[in-house]
């Protein structure tokens, strides 16, 4: 018994100095956060998102930097990886509100938010909404919209021609991914029986290479059987878009497959411009980023704010394009 207080008393300390440094960075974060020197904090909200930082993500990261601007307030950035147990101690950070894009598997993401709200903690999730009895206020897109927007895009959609239509999701947009259901209801709803078959579900992981893999893959069975390939392909994530499209010109396949891409960088406008690409979806993430602070504020000032904010979709095309 004797031989363990010793190593008892050497984890209790290390609980505590571990609990010490946690506390002192907190004070830093919320230091270096303040708008200017001398000026109070309203409040300090966190925002809790996916490890894979992308251009999506860091869109998210500016709206709510503006928006936290504006409001004289503070927000710092967490993982909401499950490994990393920061979801998880959230309610005992002293933070005024949390943002939360919960891509977990959804008993686990449930799980976490009730704790909060028996914290009487303030939450507003962003990009996949976890149905509840009383649901949390939601600022995204309406998924079965941007499946419908995607199905108006195919360029035989009401020609009669047969589709055969593939989607690419990836752990890089798992808001997308765990609303998979709804985009492919709302492709369906537009293209029908248009379709020759179920609608075929390919996914990638966080390794960029693993899309190129995947992506010869998919092209070279493309160019089988005319009478059974994949003629449109649809790509959730904007790297995976970029990988597509290079892979394209790589094996000659370019017109013979329509790539609907997601996103807006750069090289993915140059390649719809030149036709490598038809088109591409876009949504407006530093507007989440920017409404879900906002809401965050709303609900600690008066109790109340909007239910749903829906941010909207926009399709980016080579005639939309033109017209710029």
């Amino acid at each position: 018994m004797r031989r363990l207080i010793l190593p008892v008393l050497l984890l209790s300390g290390l609980l505590a100095l571990t609990a010490f440094l946690v506390s002192l960075y907190k004070a830093w974060r919320l230091y270096i956060l303040a708008p200017e020197q001398g000026t109070t904090l309203i409040y300090h909200f966190s925002l809790y998102i996916p490890d894979n930082q992308n251009s999506f993500f860091d869109g998210i990261i500016r709206g709510a930097k503006r928006a936290a601007a504006e409001l004289d307030s503070a927000v710092s950035i967490h993982s909401i990886d499950p490994a990393k147990n920061e979801l998880e101690t959230a309610a005992f950070t002293g933070v005024d509100g949390l943002v939360v894009c919960p891509y977990l598997d959804e008993t686990l993401a449930r799980r976490q938010l009730e704790k909060l709200k028996d914290h009487l903690l303030p939450v507003v999730l962003i990009n996949h909404n976890i149905p509840s009895n009383q649901p949390w206020p939601f600022i995204g897109t309406n998924n079965f919209d941007m499946g419908r927007r995607i199905g108006g895009s195919v360029e035989h959609a009401g020609s009669g021609a047969p589709i055969r239509l593939a989607m690419v999701y990836s752990d890089k947009a798992p808001g997308i991914y765990a609303e998979r259901e709804l985009v492919e209801m709302g492709i369906a709803a537009v293209l029908g029986e248009q379709l020759a078959g179920p609608i075929m579900q390919f996914r990638t992981n966080l390794n960029p290479l693993d899309a190129e893999t995947l992506l010869v893959t998919i092209f070279r069975s493309s160019g089988a059987a005319e009478s059974e390939a994949i003629n449109t392909i649809v790509f959730t994530d904007s790297a995976d878009t970029i990988a597509a499209a290079q892979t394209l010109v790589d094996m000659n396949l370019v017109g013979r497959i329509q790539v609907i891409g997601f996103g807006a960088d750069p090289s993915i406008i140059e390649s719809i411009r030149k036709g490598i690409i038809s088109s591409s979806v876009v949504i407006d993430s530093e507007r989440i980023g920017y409404e879900a602070i906002h809401s965050l504020a709303a609900l600690r000032t008066t109790g109340y704010t909007s239910t749903s904010i829906d941010t909207g979709i926009e399709m980016i095309t080579g005639s939309s394009l033109r017209e710029k």
